[in-house]
């Protein structure tokens, strides 16, 4: 049974918008932080934001600082991830994980992870 389940990708042209959901499907991941992560083709999966359940501190990559915004609802064990002013460098399979360190960009460290969904943005 996948854990961590997101949904929400597609295709879209730069400068739109989409909104990614990554649903938990126990309330036991409410312990942990929660990140999201991307990897492009042939490129290593790198972290793009991250939110601690408890008090909704997060953390974000530079590359997405002041367009991409998470946010957790916790009644709906459930993350967002709100993109905006999407580039083509954006493109990539998402994942949502779920770890200890609220920002760590260290894939080891997230023992739960989503299946991926993919974003495409074209020019």
């Amino acid at each position: 049974q996948q854990q961590l389940v997101e949904s929400g990708g597609g295709m879209v042209q730069a400068g739109g918008s989409l909104r990614l959901s990554c649903t938990a499907s126990e309330r036991r991941f409410s312990r942990y932080t929660m990140g999201w992560f991307r990897q492009a083709p042939g490129e290593e999966r790198t972290f793009v934001t991250g939110i601690r359940w408890s008090d909704g501190i997060t953390k974000y990559a530079d590359s997405v600082k002041g367009r991409f915004t998470i946010s957790r609802d916790n009644a709906k064990n459930t993350v967002y991830l709100q993109m905006n002013s999407l580039k083509p460098e954006d493109t990539a399979v998402y994942y949502c994980a779920a770890g200890d360190v609220l920002g760590s960009t260290r894939t080891y460290e997230y023992p739960y992870w989503g299946q991926g969904t993919q974003v495409t943005v074209s020019s």
